[in-house]
């Protein structure tokens, strides 16, 4: 067992590094989601990875023969987390789990939202406004784009209180509700 407070990789390089396909496919998903490189995207496809193997051994422990009950407490369980962060809707079940793909998990990310609710022109503005400090959930001032907003949390998305960008009057919030969003 490792040291506790060291950092470890959260994510798995892909196993043929100069594949064409999944190279064009990392390209589009940085540049649509703003990312600021691929190990975004890899990190993103080892939390669905580690979603899709649950529900996996889920199945397998239904098909052993073991307590019906027991699965679907599991299955509940397993469902009701992802409910809760966002990626699976009101009525999902199993199935649902192994069908996710990595733009359901990019799209959970805090740069995302606050450039889908429009408080900024673009991701890569969104991500500079959330590095620079000028956004907050729940009043609370969050610095990490790659934060994973709940669904709960995702109404709180607002300017910092304390940011000028929070001032109605700011040329920036101006240009942005002139391009429309």
């Amino acid at each position: 067992m490792g040291y506790p407070g060291k950092n470890h990789k959260q994510y798995q390089t892909p196993k043929r590094p100069f594949e064409k396909t999944r190279i064009e496919e990392e390209n589009r998903l940085m540049i649509e989601y703003g990312l600021r490189n691929k190990r975004e995207v890899w990190k993103a496809a080892s939390h669905l990875r580690r979603y899709r193997k649950a529900a996996r051994d889920l199945l397998a422990l239904m098909s052993t023969g073991t307590d019906r009950a027991l699965f679907e407490a599991k299955t509940a369980e397993l469902i009701g987390h992802l409910q809760r962060t966002g990626l699976l809707g009101p009525d999902a079940d199993i199935d649902n789990v192994l069908s996710l793909k990595v733009q359901n998990q990019l799209e959970r990310r805090l740069q995302t939202l606050v450039h889908r609710q429009g408080l900024a022109r673009s991701p890569k503005q969104a991500r500079q406004m959330i590095t620079h400090g000028h956004i907050a959930i729940g009043g609370k001032r969050v610095s990490i784009p790659g934060y994973k907003v709940s669904r709960s949390e995702e109404t709180e998305i607002s300017y910092y209180r304390r940011s000028p960008v929070a001032n109605a009057d700011h040329a920036e919030r101006a240009r942005i509700a002139r391009t429309g969003r």
